[in-house]
């Protein structure tokens, strides 16, 4: 019987190491890690490896179930096919043991999953909320002001060069060009 790890966040700049730490004190010899969204065939290949490394006996260690998967069905499918290898599955919140594979123990590891992807939806909606309210849509904003693309149209037409313009404004070419066209602003 070995103890496997899992940790995963779902953001490049998110850190690992409070979870990888915690799952090395609980004893798991091996840590599989990563840095992606629930939703990416990076996780999807996480876990495969995660389920082709796990024997039967073996213990998949969490430090808490939605690091499993971002829906409910995800996180049941991940936890079936482990059961079906003969692999239990454990969170350090104490919240999941599937060691114990009563009735009871299966309509809590549901009941969790469920709140799990709850939970997420949650924090999606505030986090979408927020972002109508302060105006803040998230994406990359604009390399010109209003200001620099009018300069950019009139010093084009007295015939300054894309490629002027670009090294005088600081910006590609490709941005000068798409400064040119009349949806610049509005897209």
């Amino acid at each position: 019987m070995a103890l496997i790890g899992y940790a995963r966040v779902s953001t490049m700049d998110q850190d690992l190491s409070a979870q990888i730490e915690a799952l090395e004190q609980a004893g798991c010899q091996k840590v599989f890690h990563g840095k992606q969204s629930g939703k990416s065939e990076d996780n999807h290949k996480m876990l495969s490896t995660l389920v082709d490394y796990s024997r039967e006996g073996d213990v998949v260690v969490l430090t808490k179930l939605d690091r499993l998967g971002r829906s409910l069905n995800s996180i049941l499918a991940t936890i079936s096919d482990l059961q079906n290898k003969g692999v239990s599955v454990k969170t350090l919140d104490g919240q999941v043991d599937t060691s114990s594979n009563g009735p009871m123990q299966k309509a809590m590891t549901q009941l969790l999953g469920v709140f799990a992807e709850l939970e997420h939806s949650i924090i999606v909606d505030r986090l979408q909320s927020g972002r109508e309210r302060t105006g803040n849509k998230g994406g990359k904003s604009k390399a010109l002001t209003g200001a620099q693309v009018q300069e950019i149209g009139r010093l084009h037409k007295q015939g300054a060069s894309k490629s002027k313009l670009a090294k005088q404004f600081g910006v590609s070419r490709a941005t000068i060009m798409r400064a040119l066209q009349p949806t610049y602003l509005t897209s």
